[in-house]
């Protein structure tokens, strides 16, 4: 068992998905693993990741719809009988930022996978996804931590 900490650098096109599988995947293929577990760590505090169906474009469309319902910009109303508008009070880096956070704490920020035979274990209409909660393009780095057997390329291609 070896194990490997690197990162993978992804470009955001501001709010939505992006599909990293195939980065991850590619991962698993230079550093030469073949089985094994893979911890996924997004470095940032408003973009998550996440496990979702790669199959009917509306999933992400009805995802990302549904959580700017219950994540307004500006502000929200509390959930009291009495209900009255409370206004953010982190709001410096944008009206984006502050819902940006708290989306990122309603979901994932790391993820835990399986892969053997250098495939990820997946299902066959899931992807990973860097879903970012910012309006703007982004760099974003994602963590990886692999733990798993390795195959010596050169001894195979060589015998």
């Amino acid at each position: 068992m070896e194990q490997v900490i690197s990162s993978i650098k992804v470009i955001s096109k501001g709010q939505g998905f992006t599909d990293i599988t195939y980065a991850v995947e590619e991962f698993i293929r230079e550093n030469n693993y073949v089985n094994g577990i893979l911890i996924l760590n997004v470095l940032h505090t408003s973009c998550s990741l996440i496990l979702n169906e790669n199959a009917d474009p509306n999933v992400l469309y009805d995802l990302g719809k549904y959580i700017e319902s219950i994540v307004p910009y500006n502000s929200y109303k509390d959930l009291n009988i009495q209900s009255k508008e409370i206004y953010y009070k982190h709001f410096q880096e944008g009206e984006d930022d502050m819902p940006a956070h708290i989306k990122t704490a309603l979901t994932n920020n790391s993820l835990s996978l399986s892969f053997q035979n250098e495939k990820l274990i997946i299902g066959i209409w899931q992807a990973i996804y860097l879903w970012e909660h910012r309006s703007e393009k982004k760099e974003r780095i994602v963590n990886i931590h692999a733990i798993g057997e390795k195959i010596n390329r050169n001894y195979n291609e060589n015998n």
